[in-house]
C-alpha cells in the first residue's frame, strides 16, 4: 500500500529508504523518485516501476556538498572548476564529475561520469538531510511518458508499487535542471 508522508514525518520517509523502499518526492520542477543509492535491489525496483534501460544512469540530489564529495574523483577535477560548481550550489544546477570508485556501477549506467546536484529545494534537501546522505533522483514517470508535477499524477502512474510519496510542493523551476559536464561546461540536458 503506497505510503504518503508530509514534510513533518520525514524520518519515517527516511527510514523507508533505509529499509530498501523508493520513494516518490518533490524536487525543483517535477516529482522524482528515489532510493539509497547504494542498495541495488531498491535501485532494480526503481528502474523496473520506471521501465527503463539500465545502461541509462541516474543523477544523485544532495542537501550539501559533503553528501556528494565522495562520488566525486577529485584528482581529476581542477580546483578551479570545482569551486565554480561549488558556487552554483546549492541550487538548480546537475553537473557531471569523473566519479569515484563510491559511485555503484548500476547508479552510473554506461556512463563514465556521475550526475550530481546539492539542490536549494528545501523538501527535497531536508528529504536528504533525514536521509542522512545523497539520494537517487530521476523523474516520477514511466519512461517515455510526461514527467508528473503533482502527487496525484505520481500515484496514477505508479500506484501501490511505489513505496511511498512525500507530498509537499514543487519548487519554481519551470523544466528539469540543466545537466552541464563540470570539466568541459557543455550542456547534456537543456
Amino acid at each position: 500500500m503506497l505510503q504518503r508522508f508530509i514534510l513533518a514525518e520525514l524520518d519515517a520517509a527516511a527510514a523507508l529508504l533505509h529499509g530498501g523502499g523508493v520513494l516518490a518526492y518533490p524536487t525543483e520542477a517535477v516529482f522524482g523518485l528515489g532510493c539509497d543509492p547504494h542498495d541495488r535491489f531498491a535501485f532494480e525496483r526503481l528502474f523496473a516501476l520506471k521501465q527503463r534501460p539500465a545502461t541509462q544512469g541516474v543523477l544523485l540530489i544532495a542537501a550539501d556538498f559533503a553528501q556528494v564529495e565522495r562520488y566525486i574523483e577529485l584528482a581529476a577535477v581542477p580546483g578551479e572548476v570545482l569551486q565554480q560548481v561549488r558556487a552554483s550550489w546549492p541550487g538548480p544546477h546537475t553537473w557531471i564529475f569523473p566519479r569515484s570508485a563510491d559511485v555503484p556501477s548500476w547508479v552510473a549506467g554506461a556512463h563514465a561520469g556521475i550526475a550530481l546536484r546539492v539542490t536549494a529545494h528545501e523538501p527535497a534537501a531536508a528529504l536528504c538531510r533525514a536521509f542522512g546522505g545523497a539520494l537517487v533522483s530521476t523523474s516520477a514517470n514511466p519512461h517515455g511518458q510526461p514527467s508528473a508535477r503533482s502527487a496525484q499524477v505520481v500515484a496514477d502512474y505508479f500506484g501501490d508499487a511505489l513505496d511511498g510519496l512525500l507530498d509537499a510542493p514543487l519548487g519554481n523551476q519551470a523544466s528539469p535542471t540543466i545537466i552541464r559536464d563540470a570539466l568541459s561546461g557543455a550542456i547534456i540536458r537543456a
